[in-house]
């Protein structure tokens, strides 16, 4: 990437000018290192294999090899008496805090619950549509090194306020089967008791095909690793998946009176996850703040106990973008179509910006509104579109756990106005019989 400089930040990060000549292909290359492996795709596509054909066996095998995790198959299945024994032994206010995010997820996500409805078309017959629960779907539950415990919250509430009758959570476990008992306790507290202590792609192996023990579900939710994203994208067709939620993203557009330590501390957030595959975006028209945001990042990294994950997603997927206009800064949003977008700008700014903007999973608007709200507890699923899929995907949603059918109820006089159309269509795409289909019921 030629184009891509570390000049003129100090810390070495790196830089990406507006006016460069072929800044939109740099842009291009630098987000395209979000693309899967090769490696990680043969891989998933082995394992994906192993569990279609093995089972709980194979199952177990991976839950093993990869999380050191020693299972049985009667242990696979987390029994309700250890989410109770969880939820009840939580502490009160990480219990508070659960109650309270599931809150406000709840009264946020109960307004996109849509009703039922049928109207007369310019036939005069009846038309409408009608929605339905899907019957059994899969919670993706990362519990690696950082629990996601709001996930659970971000995915089972939402399938609750849908009225999916069967709700199967997966989440990987320690050695011994140990399952961080806050995830235990979201799980219980949002309704959720068929629980697998198992990850990975296994896990999604395990939804898609079924095993001897564990039903396929329809669809799957939930966020993951790369290896996780990719086994969703590979058995998308055999069942249903959400918009492959990757490795975070975040981008931040910042003037010059937006505090640059809550600017950097906004950026380490997101690249906390440490996968190492991580995208961190910067963008401003000031290339003071450009510089001025990236040293304070150096100094906050040495503070986190988390820095040795997050240094290596600083030096690969972090980028400085200096633009000339907020006009700029908004083309460089909707290319990338970035997971969080902060709008760290004036309040008019932020306005103009978020009408243009149209890509992005989630957009944050104010210096007073990080994305961690989002995360955690605003109220809108952080299960978000990554890797640029914002581009054709929205965020999770309740609709995303229902299925439509369109109903539509003709009768002979309706018919009569509709055969002139019909006839039409079959006329020009050469089609009698469907022609025929109607016209016999008006002979």
């Amino acid at each position: 990437m030629a184009s891509i400089t570390k000049q003129p930040l100090s810390s070495g990060f790196r830089f990406l000018s507006h006016k460069t000549k072929h800044f939109d292909h740099s842009l291009a290359e630098f987000c395209q290192g979000s693309d899967v492996p090769k490696t990680i795709s043969e891989s998933v596509s082995d394992i994906l294999a192993h569990v279609r054909k093995g089972g709980d066996r194979a199952v177990l095998a991976y839950a093993k090899k990869f999380d050191g995790a020693v299972l049985t198959q009667k242990k696979m299945r987390v029994p309700l008496s250890e989410l109770k024994s969880a939820a009840k032994k939580l502490p009160k206010e990480d219990m508070r805090a659960l109650k309270a995010a599931h809150a406000s997820i709840l009264a946020f996500n109960k307004n996109g619950l849509p009703d039922d409805w049928i109207s007369k078309n310019k036939d005069g017959a009846w038309a409408g549509e009608k929605f339905d629960p899907l019957n059994r779907v899969g919670l993706y539950i990362p519990g690696g090194e950082v629990p996601l415990v709001s996930t659970v919250l971000m995915t089972a509430v939402l399938a609750q306020i849908a009225g999916c009758p069967q709700i199967a959570a997966f989440t990987p476990a320690k050695r011994g089967g140990e399952i961080s008992p806050s995830i235990l306790a979201a799980l219980y507290l949002a309704g959720v008791t068929e629980v697998y202590r198992f990850g990975g792609v296994q896990a999604v192996a395990a939804m898609a095909y079924g095993t001897e023990s564990i039903p396929a579900v329809d669809k799957i939710f939930g966020p993951g690793n790369a290896y996780v994203c990719e086994a969703k994208r590979q058995v998308f067709g055999v069942v249903g998946v959400d918009s492959l939620p990757g490795p975070s993203e975040v981008m931040i557009i910042a003037d010059e009176q937006t505090p640059v330590a809550w600017v950097a501390a906004d950026l380490l957030a997101q690249a906390e996850h440490g996968s190492g595959r991580e995208k961190i975006f910067l963008v401003s028209t000031s290339l003071d703040v450009l510089g001025q945001v990236a040293f304070e990042v150096m100094e906050q990294l040495e503070q986190l106990t988390r820095s040795e994950k997050i240094k290596p997603v600083l030096e690969d997927g972090f980028i400085c973008i200096h633009v000339a206009t907020y006009a700029q800064a908004a083309h460089v949003a909707n290319y990338v179509a970035p997971e969080h977008l902060e709008l760290m700008v004036k309040r008019d700014s932020a306005i103009a910006l978020t009408g243009a903007i149209t890509t992005a999973g989630a957009i944050m608007l104010g210096n007073d509104t990080p994305t961690v709200l989002g995360d955690f507890v605003g109220g809108p699923s952080h299960v978000l579109p990554t890797a640029r899929a914002g581009r054709y995907f929205s965020g999770l949603r309740v609709t995303d756990f229902l299925r439509r059918t369109s109903l539509l109820k003709y009768d002979t006089k309706s018919l009569r106005r509709a055969a002139p159309t019909v006839a039409a269509f079959a006329r020009m795409e050469k089609l009698d019989a469907h022609g025929n289909s109607l016209a016999i019921r008006l002979k």
